[in-house]
């Protein structure tokens, strides 16, 4: 099992003030991921997502 290894409290905190300022909806969580940056902090570890 990969370990996850989650972004610094200060980023995650900069990101909710972008987006309380943002009209738009929500992004997907696979969008919030990329601008976190656990991309490139989980580069072994594939999320896979099914719809119904």
């Amino acid at each position: 099992m990969p370990t996850t290894t989650h972004p610094p409290k200060h980023v995650v905190r900069e990101y909710l003030a972008r987006r309380a300022r943002d009209s738009k909806p929500p992004p997907t969580p696979e969008e919030i991921r990329r601008q976190l940056g656990w991309g490139m902090l989980m580069a072994d570890f594939k999320v896979v997502t099914t719809r119904s």
